[in-house]
């Protein structure tokens, strides 16, 4: 068991309508998807690496979507929305509550999980805070985040306009062999593929939740197109298989060091290694999806945890690794961690019968992502803890203390020093409390 926490490093959000595992007598579900893919005569940059100069988007290979389950169970509602993105600035989820214009919609009723994409809009392009020229980190593109802000509110209105009683159940098999620790040759990994179905009450499908931990980084820098990377391939085949207009949302977990692993057969090119490897997952996950058992009457609860972070800084590394590749230095580092990074972050938790999701604000590492769900699995009861990598906001890499002390491209982009992890974890299972309450 985990230290009790101190007042002055963890503020709880107590908010009647999140407090409690409630249990409906009628949970209803809507969903909804939006295409996110920027025209191309915008000249939209895609995120993920440094070596692409903020150079525009020459195709679309696949397209980009938001898909959005809303949940209610008469009493309170809460938005799940998932995204073919690389991450989410802190200023965009404000925004999107903002835009909403509804005193029903609270910053505490939405999580927003991005796929990590790194051929998707670059992170830095939709961030109102970025007022720095420079492109290895991308630009601020005001045009393009009015674009994506109004499309995150189109899809929760409309997955708010079509509820339909729903059963959800959730299952979890480990997925071996798809995934590698990229920092330790044989290092820990997160195999758990994990599964929640939710059907509307005559059986039929309405949406699927898909959570796998890895990179997707199939794709390199000189691929230039639009695409969802290999997690688009797995929802798309996922939704073929099943049919029944089905709605398949994938969310990504602690892949702060975890890199997808080659497939036997994967032929010659990126773009074929990327579609096999979510192929395969999309088989397993339907082979799986088909034996899990629904009930109508599942807890739903959610709560936001708002956690003090370390005093800002970069790592004795950085200049060596993440600032070479992002053409920082010193002297806009010390301008930039105080404007682009907070001081505070939030941990959404979510309970949706047998399965809880735990947002994590940035790119856990797979050891404190591991340590999470057991803690999740003691304190809920519940059997199927799952970690939500980068919820909300990307804040950095978060890595144990004696691996941020180590050192590496992760360590260095890690802007709060050795006591990051150790802040996030007590943080997030902090969070978790209330879900058992």
């Amino acid at each position: 068991m985990r230290p009790v926490l101190t007042l002055w490093c963890v503020f709880s959000i107590n908010l009647a309508a999140t407090l409690g595992v409630g249990r409906a007598a009628e949970l209803t579900a809507g969903v909804a998807r939006v295409d996110l893919t920027p025209p191309l005569e915008m000249k939209v940059p895609l995120g993920g690496y440094g070596a692409r100069m903020n150079r525009p988007a020459e195709g679309v290979h696949d397209r980009v979507f938001a898909k959005a389950l809303v949940v209610s169970d008469g009493r309170k509602k809460f938005a799940l929305v998932t995204a073919d993105l690389l991450g989410f600035p802190p200023p965009v989820k404000q925004a999107i509550i903002d835009k909403l214009n509804d005193p029903t919609w609270t910053i505490d009723r939405l999580m927003l999980l991005p796929s990590h994409s790194h051929t998707s809009i670059e992170m830095n392009a939709i961030n109102p805070l970025n007022s720095y020229n420079i492109p290895q980190i991308g630009i601020y593109h005001p045009a393009v985040y009015q674009l994506t802000v109004n499309n995150f509110v189109r899809v929760i209105r409309e997955a708010e306009r079509n509820p339909h009683p729903v059963q959800i159940g959730t299952t979890s098999i480990p997925a071996t062999g798809f995934s590698r620790n990229r920092r330790h040759r044989g290092g820990s990994v997160d195999p758990d593929l994990t599964i929640t179905r939710i059907d509307r009450r005559d059986g039929r499908a309405l949406a699927v939740l898909v959570n796998f931990t890895a990179h997707p980084t199939f794709l390199s820098e000189r691929e230039m197109w639009f695409s969802a990377g290999w997690p688009g391939h797995l929802q798309r085949n996922l939704e073929s298989l099943i049919r029944q207009d089905v709605t398949v949302m994938y969310y990504n977990g602690a892949e702060g060091d975890q890199a997808p692993a080659d497939r036997p057969d994967s032929g010659g090119s990126r773009w074929e290694r990327a579609e096999k490897y979510g192929r395969e997952l999309a088989v397993i996950a339907f082979r799986n999806w088909r034996t899990v058992r629904t009930q109508a009457d599942a807890p739903f609860a959610f709560h936001r945890q708002l956690i003090r972070l370390p005093r800002r800084t970069w790592h004795p590394d950085f200049l060596e690794t993440g600032g070479k590749e992002y053409g920082l230095t010193e002297e806009i580092l010390t301008e930039m961690l105080p404007r682009m990074f907070p001081t505070q972050t939030a941990s959404m938790s979510l309970r949706l019968g047998e399965l809880v999701i735990v947002g994590v604000p940035g790119e856990l590492a797979v050891d404190l992502g591991l340590e999470i769900k057991a803690e999740t699995k003691r304190i809920t009861g519940a059997k199927y803890p799952t970690i939500g990598g980068l919820a909300d906001e990307w804040i950095s890499y978060i890595l144990p203390a004696d691996e941020y002390r180590r050192g590496g491209y992760e360590a260095s982009v890690s802007f709060y020093g050795e006591a990051l992890g150790k802040q996030i974890v007590d943080g997030t299972v902090a969070g978790v409390r209330h879900l058992a309450k």
